[in-house]
């Protein structure tokens, strides 16, 4: 007797549990009838900001003055000073104009000799001019201070060009490597170091001549 009551017990429970359980099953199946892919699960309803992009400054064209010292082999140093002028062509490589002046030395033989002029003092100046192409090797920033970053660059140049000394024009090869440091986005502060190369054979023997020039200059973007 007390085995039968047991199963109808549990037989009682196990049909409870089922029409318990029944109409939340129905519910699940409904709403998976109802759920659709395309249909988002959220639907944010977000307000776009109007955003206001700040112009950047595409400045390409560069123009400086620079001043120095120039060393003509076999007559001396001397101050130099001239102009320049660049189109930056894209973010590495630049092309470059320039003209300088400066005015040579005496020869040691003329200093020796206490008198004799190899060259007449209209001679002596010299002028040269040339076209240039530039290459940004190492661009970067420069920081002074905690707080103060500025915009350089250390590049290399090159050109050809022509030199009028002593009455005459001489082809010349320019090359050399410079520094540019950028006070702001339209000012800029140079250093060059460059070797001005031309044939001359105004001591005797026709040779390849050398002549060194270290410049510092500033120039502005436009």
């Amino acid at each position: 007797m007390e085995s039968r009551l047991r199963i109808f017990l549990l037989r009682s429970m196990g049909a409870l549990a089922f029409m318990t359980l029944l109409p939340g099953c129905s519910w699940l199946h409904v709403e998976d009838e109802g759920y659709n892919e395309t249909t988002p699960v959220i639907s944010p309803d977000l307000e776009r900001r109007t955003i206001s992009e700040s112009d950047i400054d595409s400045e390409d064209f560069e123009v400086g003055a620079f001043v120095g010292v120039m060393s003509i082999e076999d007559f001396g140093s001397n101050v130099v000073f001239g102009a320049r002028g660049a189109y930056h062509i894209t973010e590495d490589f630049f092309a470059e104009a320039a003209i300088g002046r400066t005015k040579a030395g005496d020869t040691s033989y003329e200093t020796l000799s206490g008198g004799a002029q190899v060259l007449t003092d209209s001679q002596r100046k010299l002028t040269y001019y040339n076209l240039s192409l530039g290459y940004n090797i190492l661009p970067g920033e420069a920081f002074i201070g905690k707080g103060h970053a500025f915009n350089s660059a250390l590049y290399l140049v090159a050109g050809v060009g022509n030199t009028e000394f002593a009455n005459d024009s001489h082809f010349t090869v320019n090359a050399g490597a410079g520094y540019r440091f950028l006070v702001n986005d339209w000012v800029a502060l140079h250093l060059d170091f460059r070797d001005y190369i031309f044939k001359s054979d105004l001591l005797g023997s026709n040779k390849t001549t050398n002549n060194l020039e270290a410049t510092a200059s500033v120039s502005f973007f436009f």
